[in-house]
């Protein structure tokens, strides 16, 4: 489309700064006379692109020209780059080069209000070279297949229709349709072994909002009302957004959380500090993992 070899001979003319028709010609496999139409229609929309003739000549646009004339505001140029600084800080990510080509076009020297690093303290190479295969299967459409261990340390072997990278509670989990339990699962990359993508393709299926309050995948929660001690306030603070304190120094905490078996675990790291107030339900299973741990030490 011409909208997008326009925008492309401008990113050109910022990079190499003198091209000739010739070679933006055989670049977009369009005529040399498609290519001066081009640049008289970037030169009438205000774009000030020049050429010059003999030795040397070209095509050029006037040194330190920015995209000043773009839809975009102040704001939303600054928002963009700054997302983009964000998810360059993802280790996995390589977004140096579109940073570096949005700043050219922009305008912009800089976006360091932010700094974001999903990545875990003891990161390895294992979960690099994951994710980035996983992108090469989510976005070809490929079958993958690895082995699973879950919460409770039980493996399995899946195939799976990769859909989406997610980062959710600290981590990142791959969505994707499980052949095996013939639904949506989600997968935490660190659980992921022995990975590969097959040779065969999938047509996508319909995924809805994954995180939306209201949607099927998030309807398996459960209420908890929480007593913590002020000597675990700071996982209050870092983990609870809404809680009451105490005249004795302690919290309330009532909240949602997913209604599985890693639950109780959960509550359990916080040792003496957390009490289960309500439901009755998980208070017993609590003591019955409390009982289970007291006896590998009889």
């Amino acid at each position: 489309m011409q909208i997008n070899r326009l925008f492309e001979i401008i990113y050109i003319l910022l990079d190499k700064e003198t091209v000739t028709a010739q070679m933006l010609a055989e670049r977009f496999e369009v005529s040399t006379r498609t290519i001066y139409r081009d640049i008289e229609t970037l030169s009438a929309s205000g774009i000030p692109i020049y050429m010059s003739r003999g030795k040397g000549g070209g095509i050029s646009i006037l040194p330190n020209f920015v995209l000043n004339k773009s839809v975009l505001t102040d704001k939303e140029k600054a928002d963009i780059l700054s997302a983009v600084k964000a998810m360059s800080t993802v280790s996995f990510l390589d977004t140096d080069s579109a940073l570096n080509k949005l700043k050219n076009m922009l305008g912009e020297n800089s976006a360091d209000w932010i700094e974001i690093d999903f990545s875990n303290w003891s990161s390895g190479t294992d979960e690099f070279y994951i994710f980035s295969d996983l992108k090469t299967a989510i976005l070809s459409r490929r079958l993958i297949s690895f082995s699973y261990s879950n919460s409770n340390g039980k493996k399995s072997f899946r195939t799976v229709e990769p859909y989406k990278l997610c980062f959710k509670g600290g981590a990142w989990y791959l969505y994707g349709f499980c052949e095996l339990r013939q639904d949506f699962r989600f997968f935490k990359l660190r659980r992921i072994k022995e990975f590969s993508i097959q040779n065969d393709n999938f047509i996508p299926k319909i995924v809805k909002k994954l995180f939306d309050k209201n949607s099927e995948y998030n309807s398996d929660f459960i209420k908890l009302k929480l007593k913590i001690s002020s000597e675990s306030a700071y996982r209050v603070y870092d983990e609870f957004d809404e809680y009451e304190i105490q005249s004795d120094g302690n919290f309330i905490a009532e909240v949602n959380f997913p209604n599985n078996n890693w639950l109780p675990h959960y509550i359990m790291s916080f040792g003496s500090d957390c009490e289960v107030l309500e439901p009755n339900s998980l208070r017993e299973e609590i003591i019955r993992e409390l009982k289970k741990s007291i006896n590998n030490y009889l």
